[in-house]
C-alpha cells in the first residue's frame, strides 16, 4: 500500500518506483474504501491533484471514469457516493463520455441512502456529491441543460424518509442555479422542470409532520430563489453570475412554493 500521506506531503509528486496504472488502480480502490480516513483522506487529495495537473494519461483517465460510472451500481453506499466526486474531477479537467451522464442519470434520483454522514463510514453525501456533478454536467456543452434540470426535479420528488441534514439542500440548490446560468436555455426550459414538482406536491394537503421529501424540496427551492435573485458564484473567488431568465425563474419558484404551502 502506497503511503499516500507522504505523497501528499511531497506536493503530490508522482512516485518514480511504481507504474502510473498501478497507482491509479490503488487510488481508485481507496476512493471506495469503507474507512473514511482512507476514502476521504490523502488518496482523495492526491487523485484530485494528479487529475488537475494532467499527470494521468488521457486513456487512463477515461478508464477511471468508466470505473466510476460502473460504481454507481456498487452494493456499498460509500462506493456509490464517492463516484460522482471522481467523475466531477475528470469532467472539470476536460474528460467526457456520454455514457457517464447516462449512468449518473440512472443512479441519482434512485439512490435510497441519503445520509449526509455516518458514524462509522464518515461522509456519504449522495445528494451533495451528486449535486456537484449535476452542476458540472449541466454546464458541459455536450449535455443539454434541461436534462440536468429534469434530473434535479426527479431527485427532489423522489420519496424518502430522510430529511437533509448536512446542507444537501444548499448544495443541490447551488447546482441547479449553476445550470440555470446557461444562456442557451429557453425561458420555457428554465422553468419547465418545476412542473413535475408542482404537480407532485401541489395536489393534496400536507400532513403533519411534513413529509421529509416535501421539506427537502421546500428548503432547496427557497435557497434557489435567493440565488436567482442575487446570482451564483462559480467559486468563492469569482463574482456571482446571473441566472438566465432570472425573473421567470423567480416567478416560477414562487408559484410552486405558494402552491405547496397552501395545499
Amino acid at each position: 500500500m502506497t503511503d499516500w500521506k507522504s505523497v501528499e506531503a511531497a506536493d503530490c509528486a508522482v512516485p518514480a518506483d511504481r507504474p502510473m496504472d498501478d497507482l491509479v488502480r490503488e487510488l481508485s480502490r481507496a476512493l471506495a474504501d469503507p474507512d473514511p480516513l482512507v476514502r476521504d483522506g490523502a488518496p482523495y487529495a492526491v487523485l484530485a491533484t494528479w487529475i488537475a495537473r494532467g499527470a494521468i494519461g488521457t486513456s487512463r483517465r477515461l478508464e477511471l471514469g468508466n470505473e466510476m460510472a460502473t460504481r454507481f451500481t456498487d452494493p456499498r453506499v460509500e462506493a456509490r457516493t464517492f463516484a460522482p466526486l471522481v467523475l466531477d474531477m475528470l469532467v472539470a479537467a476536460g474528460d467526457f463520455k456520454a455514457s457517464w451522464v447516462d449512468a449518473f442519470e440512472h443512479w441519482y434520483p434512485a439512490e435510497q441512502d441519503l445520509r449526509g454522514h455516518d458514524e462509522t463510514l464518515g461522509w456519504l453525501h449522495a445528494v451533495a456529491h451528486g449535486a456537484d456533478l449535476l452542476a458540472t454536467f449541466g454546464r458541459h456543452p455536450e449535455v443539454a441543460p434541461v436534462r440536468m434540470l429534469d434530473l434535479a426535479a426527479a431527485r427532489l420528488t423522489a420519496p424518502t424518509d430522510h430529511v437533509y441534514d448536512q446542507m444537501e439542500d444548499d448544495r443541490l440548490a447551488r447546482a441547479i442555479a449553476r445550470v440555470l446560468t446557461r444562456t442557451d436555455l429557453s425561458e420555457r426550459d428554465a422553468v419547465g422542470w418545476l412542473d413535475p414538482i408542482a404537480d407532485g406536491f401541489g395536489a393534496d394537503r400536507i400532513s403533519t409532520p411534513v413529509p421529509a421529501h416535501i421539506s427537502n424540496c421546500l428548503r432547496t427551492l427557497r435557497l434557489l430563489y435567493i440565488l436567482a435573485d442575487r446570482g451564483v458564484r462559480p467559486t468563492s473567488e469569482l463574482p456571482a453570475e446571473p441566472l438566465h431568465h432570472r425573473d421567470a425563474v423567480k416567478s416560477g419558484i414562487a408559484t410552486v412554493l405558494d402552491r405547496i404551502v397552501r395545499r
